[in-house]
């Protein structure tokens, strides 16, 4: 690992290792050249075959279709993310909260002890791997705390906890699992393994793209209840108040995400069809679209 890699305190510096062990399983070998304060080339070979096209030995990789949104007539599910790496926290929150879910996140073990105490959370995504207290032991004592009605929350929903690790060792996952974890996600993980385990252990319904649909089309077709066509966004749009949209506007060209979601929810309740549009375009980092909305807000007010 480079000196910039070890100063920044992020991943464990055996990146390079792994991907020269993968192509040298594939008959191959990973090769770099580097010159100081110019750059670094990698480069790989392995031998490949070519398949003749309509070969029936070929099999096509199944389609994934697209979560949207939350099917109606659920309940707001509470769910907390205790990560310490930066880059997965923001990504997971990104990945739930414009779906409709209500999402916190935490850098390490005490927090998440802390947040489940006061927010009841109905599921936690615990990394195993956190500085000041680490997954297992937050775990640990989470179950503990659940099982004293006098420090437990008032309402114990009996929290799902999921362990995230990026270890593939069988006795890190069945460890997990004695410290009382429900279910073990390995990383780097897919968007479908994440929703496979809320469907799997909250019994979350997703409204999901019709196969084959361009997903454009997707979205005018959802129910209205989930995302609206543009047309009657921009209506919801001009509705707005303008000083909400010049926070909006800035919010977007800072491309701060979190202070955008934010202001979806701020609108939320008097203005529902517009923080449809406005979550499924921040979920897909289509700022240039936020700001037309905002834009429109501002002019009509």
């Amino acid at each position: 690992q480079t000196t910039s890699g070890r100063d920044s305190h992020e991943g464990s510096g055996l990146g390079l290792s792994i991907a020269r062990k993968s192509v040298r399983l594939m008959g191959g070998d990973l090769m770099v050249s580097s010159e100081p304060g110019s750059g670094t080339i990698f480069r790989f070979d392995m031998p490949i075959e070519v398949v003749p096209l309509g070969a029936a030995e070929v099999q096509a990789a199944p389609i994934t279709r697209r979560v949207l949104g939350l099917a109606p007539d659920q309940p707001t599910y509470r769910l907390l993310i205790a990560e310490d790496k930066t880059a997965s926290r923001k990504l997971l929150v990104r990945m739930l909260e414009p779906l409709g879910f209500e999402v916190e996140a935490v850098a390490n073990g005490q927090q998440a002890l802390e947040v489940w105490r006061r927010w009841e959370p109905h599921l936690i995504w615990m990394d195993i791997r956190m500085p000041i207290m680490d997954g297992y032991e937050a775990t640990h004592r989470i179950r503990a705390l659940q099982q004293s009605s006098t420090q437990a929350p008032t309402n114990d929903p009996s929290t799902i906890i999921i362990a995230l690790t990026a270890t593939a060792f069988d006795e890190d996952r069945e460890r997990a699992l004695l410290e009382g974890c429900d279910d073990f996600v390995r990383k780097p993980f897919r968007h479908e393994d994440i929703y496979e385990m809320l469907a799997k252990h909250l019994a979350v319904r997703f409204i999901h793209e019709e196969a084959g649909t361009d997903p454009a089309v997707a979205r005018a077709a959802a129910p209205i209840t989930i995302l609206e066509a543009d047309v009657t966004a921009m209506d919801a749009a001009a509705r707005a108040p303008a000083e909400w949209a010049a926070d909006l506007k800035q919010a977007t060209r800072r491309a701060d995400m979190s202070q955008i979601l934010t202001l979806v929810e701020e609108i939320r309740g008097q203005n529902a069809p517009l923080a449809f549009t406005l979550a499924e375009l921040a979920h897909n980092f289509e700022y240039k679209k936020i700001l037309a909305y905002a834009q429109q807000a501002g002019e009509q007010e």
